[in-house]
């Protein structure tokens, strides 16, 4: 139970810190590197969190609020989601159900995840100095390390792209295993046997449940 509710928290920390991932663009879009982006962010976010995670933990819609303020005019929304539905699904929607789709998950992930935010520390978090990028220059991935307590480091790598000439994280690796990749094959399953409008239900019954849970859970002794 232990290693799962930590395996859980280093998932909320490094989505957490992918959702917040855009606090940087708003201050030198222009001149921030892959590596830049991450690193700033964990300090912007620190810095946000600063003795404030009681609160921000009994006041969840501040928390989301403060999100949702930060992201959505930066995050590509539909470049994930995009990915996530995978061509043949992406191409088989039609534009209603892609945009209940990308709202749908958006939403879901910042209520499952936003308690990550709270769990965050950037004296955690080791970034590698230098990005890989892709052959056209276009892609990089930002290496990072998480240092958890009575247990393994944690490889925690953030893709990041470049749009609107800016540099977005767009989806985030944990040991190697990419959330994109894993909500993908997740979905696709679904679509295939329910069809996308149960699958966007489900997201969306999931958010409100999410959003009714205390943030901040004490461990059984």
């Amino acid at each position: 139970m232990n290693r799962m509710m930590q395996q859980f928290r280093v998932i909320a920390v490094a989505v957490g810190l992918l959702l917040s991932g855009t606090f940087a663009f708003a201050e030198d879009a222009g001149m921030s590197s892959p590596v830049a982006v991450v690193e700033q962010t964990a300090a912007e976010l620190q810095r946000s969190l600063n003795g404030r995670q009681d609160y921000y933990a009994q006041n969840a819609s501040e928390l989301y609020a403060l999100i949702d303020k930060i992201l959505l005019p930066s995050f590509d929304v539909e470049y994930a989601g995009k990915m996530v539905l995978g061509k043949t699904h992406w191409r088989a929607a039609s534009a209603a159900q892609r945009d209940r789709f990308i709202e749908a998950f958006y939403d879901f992930l910042i209520k499952t995840y936003a308690k990550g935010i709270l769990e965050f520390d950037q004296e955690n978090l080791v970034v590698v100095p230098e990005a890989r990028f892709s052959k056209d220059g276009r892609k990089a991935m930002v290496m990072t390390e998480l240092l958890v307590k009575s247990d393994d480091d944690v490889r925690i790598n953030y893709a990041v792209r470049q749009s609107d000439e800016r540099w977005k994280i767009y989806d985030v690796r944990i040991d190697g295993v990419s959330y994109i990749q894993n909500y993908r094959n997740q979905f696709d399953a679904e679509i295939s046997a329910q069809g996308i409008d149960a699958v966007i239900e489900r997201l969306e019954l999931e958010a409100d449940k999410e959003a009714g849970q205390p943030l901040l859970e004490t461990e059984a002794t």
